[in-house]
């Protein structure tokens, strides 16, 4: 076996971006305080099934974008791009990831869970294939990532997701979408490597992640004032920090023109990383559970 193989193997399925999966669990707290009964096992396991199968779809896209990410200054240095990994090695570790998720979702014993994995898979196969060279559809194509994995979330506690949850979410997965494409302009990625960039400009870019950060912020606001489950006198507890975030994650973008990848945004922001803790136990505080 070459040295190196099992590396680079880990890192074409990306486990790093699983930090994602953060949306399936948005939905916990909130069907604990209204009284679902918490299968925690179904949880993990949907969890993990999920984390597998966007493994597989990164192992998917990173094979079909090979030649255009040998043109990048940083992708270049993926795996496949690299001639490190073959695309027969590949499209092998992407079955038997996407055989994994599969049979995990299908543990689980809760219908919704393996839809809505597959649902993220043959999105995200469209994605790879063409539609993310169309502007405004790959924008919604990547936000759709998001946005099911906070179903998954209710689907695997067996709660029916609030409509202000839903807004709050979309709005939030579709300004992280328009930050990431922002991300990828100011880096300076050529048409010749994302050809929906012609599509873009970076005041349209602006303008977006604004209007979509305030439906994010207003929806949230109005969940926290109608949820029947936050505890009277603290509906609004975690709504400054999610302002502080959206207010963060936005100053990040524009002042030092990152966003490329919401992960390493998050990651390397300690202001982002208190404020998603600050957030996690004002929310636990608002429902009574602490």
């Amino acid at each position: 076996m070459r040295a190196g193989l099992i590396q680079d193997l880990v890192a074409l399925a990306r486990p790093r971006h699983w930090v994602k999966s953060v949306f399936i669990l948005l939905p916990v707290p909130f069907a604990v305080a209204a009284g679902s009964a918490l299968n925690w096992h179904a949880l993990a396991m949907g969890s993990l099934g999920f984390c597998l199968v966007s493994s597989a779809v990164y192992v998917f896209n990173d094979a079909c974008d090979a030649e255009r990410d040998a043109l990048h200054p940083k992708k270049r240095l993926r795996p496949i791009a690299a001639g490190r990994i073959t695309r027969h090695a590949a499209a092998a570790l992407c079955a038997v990831l996407l055989a994994a998720g599969a049979l995990l979702e299908v543990a689980t014993n809760i219908g919704g869970a393996l839809r809505i994995t597959a649902a993220y898979a043959g999105l995200n196969v469209a994605y790879s294939l063409g539609l993310k060279n169309v502007p405004l559809v790959d924008v919604f194509l990547l936000a759709s990532g998001f946005l099911l994995r906070v179903l998954l979330g209710c689907a695997l506690v067996s709660a029916e997701p609030s409509r202000w949850l839903l807004l709050c979410a979309s709005g939030l997965a579709l300004f992280l979408a328009f930050a990431k494409r922002r991300g990828d302009l100011v880096e300076l990625v050529d048409g010749a490597h994302r050809p929906s960039l012609a599509g873009y400009n970076e005041a349209y870019l602006n303008q977006a992640m604004a209007l979509t950060a305030g439906v994010a912020l207003l929806s949230y606001g109005l969940y926290c004032q109608e949820a029947p489950t936050l505890v009277e006198g603290r509906q609004f507890a975690s709504l400054p920090f999610v302002i502080f975030g959206l207010l963060e994650y936005l100053r990040v973008a524009y002042v030092r023109n990152e966003g490329a990848s919401p992960v390493d945004v998050v990651l390397r922001s300690p202001a982002l990383l208190l404020s998603g803790c600050g957030w996690v136990v004002s929310v636990l505080w608002s429902l009574g559970i602490v």
